[in-house]
């Protein structure tokens, strides 16, 4: 199997946060068309592969693409353009040697990653297969539907409240399939509107698509989700509809620990802080519970938390198979969150995922706060068959893009089977 590249080209496009991006469009030599989406996060891990933007203040603000844009017009057409490629993976190896630098800040990550995802797509339509069949074959993974987490409730850096932790989410665990857990993610979303709305807080979406209600404390945001679960006639907890968080900590991280609602914690208060919400709510998931430069602080939240719940790296791992290694060996967290835009590659992305299998590390894939219709990431998780995917709330098209996908996935191929499996 191999495929030649005749045209690359990337346009600069809008994200769902009205933020330039880059769409790109790969032709081969048999006619064949692929398209790309990229996104973009607002929430960043600092060791993350670079957005390259142009600075320029009289364009958006100085987040013009038009220089990644011409990076992919320029320089990596008249390097891919004409040539055959073997496999996406490598497409992907002439990218990370003609940029030359380990975070792609010379040509930008934005431009290398909607390259590498159109290089998947062409390896697929190549091959005849799915795209997340192709996937699977590549990494050597058994497929499988994942368990969505609905992001329903926005703080932080995605919305414009006085509530420190990020992300709160619904997960359907206890669904017997996709559509059912899908369905129940819509029907709580709807129920927690209504809920929100007769206490008179206003029901305006943050980024990812969740309400962003005036709240601060993170407890009282879960006792109306508890609530909201009642009301949609499902149980709490994880036979039923479980919570997920995201504190994403290294947002309200101080020189001098961690600041909630106003009060200013260590960090073993702030393990101290979940424990006891462990305890009064059922959450199964913490994700980036520290911050990203707390690698004392990590160790001892695994020791503490780790056989109760799952304790998710986005920040300090921002896939990166390199990190990831290390994380292992210090015994940080138990699970990572897949990025394909932190590290720049699909090849790199399926690496930093084997590593976590063979260490025993559950894996998220996930969307970014910055958002387009492409639904690559809805493949991904399938054919990886990690069990887990999260892309915001069931509200807003460039969110409902991916859980419409898996949806589709599930009703052409219903031998695949769903949910988290060890």
């Amino acid at each position: 199997m191999t495929f030649r590249i005749s045209d690359l080209e990337a346009l600069e496009v809008l994200d769902s946060r009205a933020r330039p991006t880059l769409a790109v469009t790969m032709t081969l030599a048999d006619g064949t068309r692929v398209h790309a989406g990229v996104p973009s996060g607002a929430s960043t891990g600092s060791r993350e592969a670079v957005e390259l933007r142009d600075g320029r203040p009289e364009r958006f603000g100085g987040q013009g693409v038009l220089t990644a844009v011409a990076h992919v017009n320029g320089e990596i057409a008249t390097a891919l353009s004409g040539r055959a490629f073997g496999s996406a993976a490598d497409v992907d190896a002439a990218l990370m040697e003609l940029d030359g630098t380990a975070t792609k800040e010379r040509l930008g990550a934005n431009a290398v990653v909607g390259v590498s995802l159109a290089a998947a797509r062409a390896e697929s339509a190549t091959t005849g297969k799915d795209l997340w069949r192709s996937l699977a074959d590549v990494a050597g993974t058994t497929p499988g539907l994942p368990v969505p987490h609905f992001n329903v409730v926005n703080g932080g850096a995605h919305a414009s409240n006085d509530l420190d932790f990020q992300e709160f989410m619904l997960a359907p665990l206890g669904a017997p399939d996709l559509p059912q857990a899908v369905r129940a993610g819509a029907e709580v979303y709807g129920r927690l509107r209504t809920r929100l709305a007769s206490q008179g807080h206003p029901t305006g979406l943050g980024d990812e698509g969740g309400f962003a209600p005036p709240i601060d404390r993170p407890e009282d945001v879960l006792a109306l989700l508890v609530e909201a679960i009642k009301d949609a006639g499902y149980t709490p907890g994880r036979d039923g509809i479980a919570i997920a968080l995201d504190p994403a900590a290294s947002e309200f991280a101080t020189g001098d620990g961690y600041r909630v609602a106003g009060e200013l914690l260590t960090s073993t208060q702030l393990i101290d802080r979940y424990e006891e919400i462990i305890e009064r709510f059922p959450v199964w998931s913490i994700e980036d519970g520290l911050a990203e430069d707390d690698w004392d602080g990590w160790p001892t939240m695994t020791a503490r938390l780790s056989e109760r719940v799952q304790l998710m790296g986005d920040d300090i791992f921002v896939t990166n198979p390199g990190i990831l290694t290390q994380a292992i060996q210090r015994e940080v967290g138990n699970a990572a969150l897949i990025k394909v835009n932190q590290i720049g590659t699909v090849t790199e992305t399926l690496q930093a995922m084997r590593i976590c299998r063979e260490a025993g590390y559950a894996q998220m894939i996930s969307h970014r706060s910055g958002e387009t219709e492409d639904a690559f990431i809805a493949d991904l998780a399938t054919g990886t068959g990690c069990g887990q995917i999260k892309s915001g709330a069931p509200a807003r098209g460039e969110r409902v893009a991916k859980y419409n996908r898996l949806l589709a996935l599930a009703a052409a191929s219903p031998d695949l089977p769903y949910g988290i499996h060890p």
